[in-house]
């Protein structure tokens, strides 16, 4: 069972899941106390997390300049110290926070910061160079990413990153990208069975790019957890585009899809979010799902899909029978 993929063009291979950092960073906090993070976070589980996700075979881990306004990139640093030829480091810039009260404080889309952020990730990480460098603003204009390719290329050149991309959901902001920079390798975007997004796919068909899929169960819903959130977390205070969550607690009508499939994606004898991560490992050879892990328990559970594999192609088929209403949506 083949259990790596290739990022795109760029040669990097890497495994078939990664692991997303963003709650390993801890609290960030927007305007009027909006939460941007998962709350309160245990440094040492993070490390010890981070320590079993490399010793079931992740090699991939999905970082950014302002989750936990920097502390993801420490921690990420930290437990990967020692063993950096075994990683595979991947970062975002574009969001500013700051480290000191962990505040967002905007964006900043300047090729000038894209190269004073990654400066400043290559201090927390502890490394000279980032393997895939990510403009994080998902719906920035694109004349104003394409302002960034000749920067980026330049970073290339200089040993300081490997290969770039951008978190984009938008696949003509997708496809201009990947025309512009010859060194643009992947295309991060929401991608779960809950919200296929078949036009980036096939963006990253077109121009041979890695699909990096954040959110691959749905920010715990297709855990099946009922458990209520905390204020300190995004989902407990949800902002407009995080559809998922109301008031800390699933929001019923996405519920109630979960359970419509979760007889299809169990039927092997999976969990519930094994099966969520082999529909993604089933749906192209592209995709590479980052599901966020903050607890050695959530590391063996949802890394043990890389032993299991893509979903069957009979279970497959059921899961789409099921929400076909929300392919063509």
């Amino acid at each position: 069972m083949t259990t790596t993929r290739t990022l795109g063009h760029s040669g990097i291979t890497v495994s078939a899941i990664g692991m997303g950092c963003w709650a390993i960073g801890g609290p960030l906090w927007g305007e009027d106390r909006q939460p941007f993070g998962w709350g309160d976070v245990d440094d040492d589980e993070s490390i010890r997390t981070i320590h079993r996700a490399l010793d079931l075979g992740v090699t991939l881990f999905d970082t950014a300049s302002n989750y936990g306004a920097g502390h993801s990139e420490r921690i990420l640093g930290r437990a990967v110290a020692g063993r950096r030829d075994d990683v595979v480091i991947a970062t975002k810039f574009g969001n500013v926070s700051e480290e000191a009260t962990r505040r967002a404080l905007g964006t900043d889309a300047s090729p000038a910061f894209a190269v004073r952020s990654l400066e400043d990730s290559l201090r927390r990480l502890g490394t000279d160079h980032v393997d895939l460098y990510q403009l994080h603003i998902n719906a920035l204009p694109v004349p104003a990413a394409l302002d960034l390719v000749d920067t980026l290329e330049a970073l290339v050149d200089q040993g300081k990153i490997r290969a770039y991309g951008w978190s984009t959901d938008d696949p003509a902001s997708a496809a201009a990208f990947a025309t512009a920079g010859p060194h643009c390798a992947a295309i991060q975007h929401d991608e779960s069975v809950l919200r296929d997004n078949a036009a980036v796919l096939a963006v990253c068909d077109t121009h041979d790019l890695a699909s990096l899929n954040r959110g691959p169960l749905a920010m715990g819903l297709l855990t099946g957890s009922t458990r209520a959130v905390g204020a300190d977390d995004v989902r407990g205070r949800a902002p407009e585009w995080l559809e998922w969550f109301t008031d800390g607690r699933p929001t019923p009508r996405w519920a109630t899809r979960v359970e419509q499939v979760r007889a299809a994606l169990t039927a092997d004898g999976r969990t519930l979010a094994q099966g969520a991560l082999g529909w993604l490992l089933a749906r192209s050879p592209r995709t590479v799902p980052i599901p966020g892990l903050r607890t050695v328990a959530q590391a063996d559970e949802n890394l043990a899909t890389l032993a299991l594999g893509p979903l069957d192609a009979e279970a497959y088929a059921e899961v789409e029978r099921l929400l076909v209403d929300l392919r063509h949506a």
